[in-house]
């Protein structure tokens, strides 16, 4: 059993992480649902295509070395000062790169309005190098509520500038300057709240120590963000950048959720069995809960979101975005297994066997090429791109799951049974909602009773199957609440 200290410590890193997730995501969805009133599909296209390239540039900011630093038990001072000093000249030397080959890309695909837009966009990676040490320094801390703080404050500026951009007619500009000032207030919240300066020091026998951990990772999270942009790039280049916004659009709306849950998971999960990770039995009852957990909430908010997907649209984007719904629901069946897959490979990096990672990755990565290909090459359909996804996502279930049954002797089957009853209720839950559609005819109505009656039939369902997750949920809760009322 999980002891009271590290089940209630890793709660409350969950709650702190998951408010800071959900709260950013949910204000970046308010502001997305205003700027893509008052923008085109075709602005959000082009952004798509600059995205893509700073998110290729910040895993090697990013991932790795943070990842690293978090799992490594007795990180100093100078591994942290030592590890930002590589990852800033770096990101100057990357920086340097993207400039140079702006151009190119614009001409590849198009559009040569976004050569100067990109310039200034990709400025966004170089900020990226200190905050990366700042939030490996708060995660292995678990102190989130830092994290939480930085996140609502930049999200909220930058919100600010993106909006008041996009009513002066600044098109696309409106998005770049939103993205780069997200960044940058960022890091600035940061360095107020964690105490931490890098010392001028670089100590390459500590970084070569890291990077033997931290290189496996960064070869998978390279190809993590190559292939999850892979189809965006194939759009963008096969069909034009308005179809590429409807597709992005359509993947945007359950990833924002996927953002909450799936990103408090990774951020928890790594540090708490991080310290523990000699303990396979303790880190397997860690992994089974952050499942049970995750499917919980994961599954009827997915399940939810892929019926209410078309009054939704019409109310907040309007008319001119209800084709990205077909997108929206194709991507909330994918989007609702993500974290399944988070928990098997935190795992895997928790006990310090990157290198299982990065085999997985490959594999992963081989399956959803081939299934790309044969969509991109034999039907010539955006929307067979998207479902190819679906199929892969079934596939790697699969994949992330094999070595855990050796590693921490948690089967395919275990796994089944822990997300199968959340899966269950959540279908149980849908059916009624599905049916809303044929007696409500106006899209408001119709979305609020879909809303109302889902939330309230999960909670009875819950209750009625006397659901494990939502007791663990409930009684935990509770503990938090007495100890902190003897406290």
């Amino acid at each position: 059993m999980e002891t009271d200290a590290l089940k209630i410590q890793t709660l409350k890193g969950m709650i702190w992480k998951f408010s800071e997730r959900f709260g950013v995501s949910f204000i970046q969805f308010i502001l997305q649902i205003i700027l893509a009133r008052l923008l085109s599909p075709s602005d959000y296209g082009m952004l798509s295509i600059m995205i893509i390239f700073t998110n290729l540039a910040n895993v090697f900011i990013q991932n790795g070395f943070n990842t690293a630093l978090i799992q490594k038990k007795d990180t100093s001072d100078n591994d942290y000062s030592s590890v930002f000093w590589l990852t800033f000249v770096f990101s100057l030397l990357i920086y340097a790169f993207l400039f140079l080959i702006a151009p190119i890309i614009a001409n590849f695909y198009s559009m040569p309005n976004i050569i100067f837009p990109f310039r200034v966009l990709a400025l966004m990676i170089i900020p990226g190098a200190l905050n990366s040490i700042q939030i490996a320094i708060v995660s292995k801390k678990m102190d989130f509520k830092k994290i939480f703080t930085s996140n609502f404050l930049s999200i909220i500026v930058s919100g600010i500038i993106g909006v008041s951009l996009a009513f002066l007619g600044m098109g696309v500009w409106a998005l770049v300057f939103q993205s780069l000032a997200n960044v940058v207030v960022s890091t600035l919240a940061m360095w107020f709240t964690v105490k931490w300066r890098p010392q001028y020091t670089m100590d390459f026998h500590r970084v070569k120590e890291l990077f033997s951990f931290g290189w496996k990772l960064l070869v998978s999270s390279l190809l993590e963000t190559l292939y999850q942009d892979l189809s965006s790039l194939v759009i963008g280049r096969k069909y034009n950048s308005s179809t590429l916004g409807f597709y992005n659009r359509g993947k945007q709306f359950p990833q924002f959720i996927t953002t909450a849950v799936n990103g408090t998971v990774q951020s928890v999960m790594l540090p708490a069995m991080s310290s523990i990770q000699d303990d396979k039995q303790r880190v397997k009852q860690i992994m089974r809960r952050s499942i049970t957990l995750s499917s919980y909430l994961m599954f009827p908010i997915m399940a939810g979101l892929a019926i209410v997907s078309e009054p939704l649209v019409k109310i907040l984007l309007t008319d001119k975005w209800v084709s990205c719904v077909p997108y929206i629901q194709i991507f909330c069946f994918v989007f609702a297994f993500y974290p399944v897959h988070t928990c098997n490979l935190q795992t895997i990096n928790a006990i310090g066997r990157s290198d299982i990672f990065l085999k997985l990755e490959v594999i992963k990565k081989i399956i959803g090429i081939a299934a790309l290909s044969i969509s991109v090459f034999c039907f010539d359909s955006p929307m067979i791109i998207a479902l190819s996804s679906a199929l892969t996502t079934v596939i790697s279930c699969f994949v992330n799951a094999f070595p855990n049954k050796k590693l921490i002797n948690y089967s395919y089957l275990e796994q089944i049974k822990d997300i199968l009853p959340n899966f269950v209720i959540s279908i149980l839950m849908i059916i009624p909602l599905y049916f809303l559609k044929e007696i409500i005819s106006n899209s408001l109505v119709l979305l609020l009773a879909q809303l109302v009656m889902g939330i309230v039939l999960y909670i009875l369902i819950s209750i009625l199957t006397k659901n494990k997750s939502f007791y663990y949920v409930f009684d935990t809760a509770l503990d938090i609440i007495k100890k902190k009322t003897n406290d």
